[in-house]
């Protein structure tokens, strides 16, 4: 005898082989770039990164240790700004991630547990994005 799926099931199994297909396809929205290449035929990959590098252990206040690693980025010369929760850095990614590295290295050398939180906006064939999009939000708004 053999036992038959329950609706919920048959359509649980269509969904995930749709899911299945989806996964497996192009995007018909995605927007490719040209990637430009720099002087020895490398691309150049701009990214933002939103990063926050901070010891854990060292008791309630952080601002000090924060302030190590932000002194790191700003030295990189690197695009940044810093806000209460990230400092954003712009890049191509491999001097971005160079600097992230370079500003955790700043604390876990003193032995220090440091914890990093990094999110990554790669968007090749782009510049500028650290102002653009807080400009574009604003035009936005004011538009409302």
């Amino acid at each position: 005898m053999s036992v038959r799926p329950s609706d919920a099931e048959t359509c649980t199994v269509a969904r995930l082989r749709r899911r299945r297909r989806h996964m497996n396809s192009p995007d018909r929205n995605a927007v490719r770039q040209e990637v430009p290449v720099d002087e020895h035929g490398k691309p150049i990959i701009n990214t933002v990164a939103a990063v926050a590098i901070a010891p854990s252990g060292v008791g309630a206040e952080l601002s000090e240790y924060v302030a190590e690693a932000v002194e790191v980025i700003r030295e990189s010369g690197l695009p940044n700004e810093t806000n209460a929760m990230f400092t954003n850095i712009e890049g191509n990614l491999d001097d971005v991630l160079k600097v992230v590295r370079d500003a955790t290295m700043k604390l876990a050398e003193q032995g220090y547990r440091t914890g990093v939180t990094l999110k990554l906006d790669i968007r090749p064939g782009f510049s500028g994005q650290i102002s653009e999009k807080q400009q574009l939000v604003n035009e936005i708004l004011t538009k409302r």
